[in-house]
């Protein structure tokens, strides 16, 4: 038999696709061909193949090689196809029976000793290979612990070549998952360890209930990154859907842990301030990798020192606040990603970041327009939360014995809301009232009566306010509701979502 052929998965963007893998040998002169658009890395996979074969004591057939994969229109990127190159090569020269891995998915990258080395994306390629009705694959033993969350596939692990062989020809065992449990992550910070601050306190509430981004500004000191590192420790844990989601983006990028469990707490991200385009929207030669918003999705990015960021850099992010999702374009193809996140922005007032009206200060009204005027009007105008967040007093600051809530009892308000927001706009596809449409809430039977929104109307009319803030304000006043147990914003709940939204107090 000169002729044989297994199946592999390989990835675009974050979406897998199931490719089979051919090898014909024919006479002529010894070389191996790749065809089927194959990136740098599979190029090389001929020299690895080899070498790997050689050393796991397997002879090499002199003959003339091609490797076709299939379908041939598909780009197919990195390693992950050496095992099943080197599966269908010792079929093709007769080596190997291969009846024993119908139906069997196989990935691994193949080191020249012939050890089975981890891959990235394997929890996505999985997902692909159970979508296409395949439930049967074999991956590197580590990474059988991330493929076996996928329920409905049986998963079996390699490290050698010698043992997928010694599994195809005499029967071997495979390794089996590990069925320890992974270990619960470590705790992170708590919102109890914050002082004072009643309004950023009030501000990170809201904006989790919500699902809204937030804009904190004050001089250094007052708590600003303390409050947006602990706005994770009060959001809900992740669906299964969400966390599937979360995971295949971290498993793409190779940050999963060790024990390969699905994420559930939502991610957070904090890019220093000097991040590129590339590295917060995703990039990169070939398959462009995901950036710093995808790994956060469906959980928090934090851009602290938000002024100090390159113009070019913020206004990257106005298209993914809107639509949720990542469009990277190259020659070869287009790589899409999801990016639901909760964008949080923290900034100095001015260059010397002391506080407005400290006598020290010797910034001028136009040096600190300036200053803040690097958050450019469109971004902030999708910012729906943006409050100054003042210096923290000594009395809040050494008081002991005064109660302050921590994140468990606010994440528990934070839930309550979330439930009766999905409950509500469950019959238009949605969860959170930052998702809905503003032409829905402007209707009936949401819209809300003239009485509560006239100041708000005054505002639009007045230039103050634009059209989205309008539609802001008013989610925000839904999610305030939700908090306080109501199942409609009253004019109250109105006033302070516009304060929420100006700054200005309420």
């Amino acid at each position: 038999m000169s002729y044989a052929r297994v199946h592999c998965v390989g990835l675009v963007g974050v979406t897998g696709h199931l490719v089979q893998v051919e090898a014909d040998l024919a006479p002529g002169l010894p070389a191996v061909v790749v065809s089927g658009l194959p990136d740098t890395a599979l190029h090389e996979a001929r020299d690895r193949v080899r070498a790997a074969v050689v050393n796991s004591g397997q002879r090499w057939p002199n003959r003339r090689i091609t490797i076709n994969l299939l379908p041939a229109d598909l780009p197919k990127y990195g390693s992950a196809f050496d095992l099943a190159i080197a599966a269908a090569l010792l079929g093709g020269a007769g080596e190997l029976p291969l009846t024993a891995l119908d139906g069997v998915v196989l990935l691994g990258e193949l080191g020249l000793d012939g050890t089975v080395r981890p891959v990235r994306g394997v929890l996505p390629m999985v997902t692909a290979a159970a979508r296409a009705g395949l439930d049967r694959v074999v991956v590197p033993a580590a990474n059988a612990a991330e493929a076996a969350v996928i329920p409905g596939v049986r998963v079996r692990g390699v490290d050698t070549l010698h043992r997928l062989v010694s599994f195809v020809r005499d029967g071997a065992p495979l390794l089996e998952p590990p069925t320890c449990p992974p270990p619960a992550p470590p705790a992170g910070p708590d919102l109890a360890d914050v002082a004072g601050q009643a309004l950023g306190r009030r501000a990170l509430e809201v904006a989790a209930a919500g699902g809204h981004h937030l804009a904190l500004l004050g001089p250094p000191g007052a708590g600003k990154t303390m409050l947006a590192e602990r706005l994770p420790s009060i959001l809900p844990e992740l669906d299964d859907e969400a966390a599937l989601e979360v995971t295949a983006l971290h498993s793409i990028a190779g940050l999963l842990p060790p024990e390969g469990r699905l994420l559930r707490r939502p991610p957070f991200q904090a890019p220093h301030h000097t991040a590129t385009v590339a590295s917060l929207v995703g990039g990169g030669s070939g398959l462009a990798r995901p950036g710093a918003v995808s790994l956060a999705h469906r959980g928090v990015l934090f851009l602290d020192e938000a002024a100090e960021f390159g113009k070019g850099a913020l206004e990257s992010l106005r298209q993914p606040l809107e639509s949720g999702r990542v469009r990277l374009t190259r020659a070869r193809g287009g790589t899409e990603y999801p990016a639901r996140v909760q964008l949080v922005l923290a900034a100095n007032p001015c260059p010397c970041a002391r506080p407005a009206g400290d006598i020290s200060c010797e910034c001028t009204p136009l040096a600190r327009r300036r200053y803040l005027g690097r958050l450019s009007g469109p971004l902030l105008d999708r910012i729906d939360v943006q409050i100054t967040v003042p210096p923290v007093r000594a009395a809040e600051l050494l008081a002991t014995g005064v109660p302050t809530e921590s994140s468990a009892v606010v994440g528990a308000r934070v839930a309550a809301a979330r439930s009766a927001a999905a409950q509500r706009w469950s019959p238009v596809g949605r969860r959170l009232n930052a998702e809905i449409p503003g032409p829905l809430l402007r209707r009936p039977p949401w819209r809300l009566p003239p009485a509560d929104t006239a100041e708000l109307r005054g505002r639009l009319d007045r230039g103050s306010l634009s059209a989205r803030g309008f539609d802001r304000v008013i989610r925000l006043a839904w999610t305030i509701a939700d908090l306080d147990g109501r199942p409609r914003p009253d004019h109250d709940d109105v006033r302070e979502a516009t304060g929420l939204r100006t700054g200005e107090e309420s």
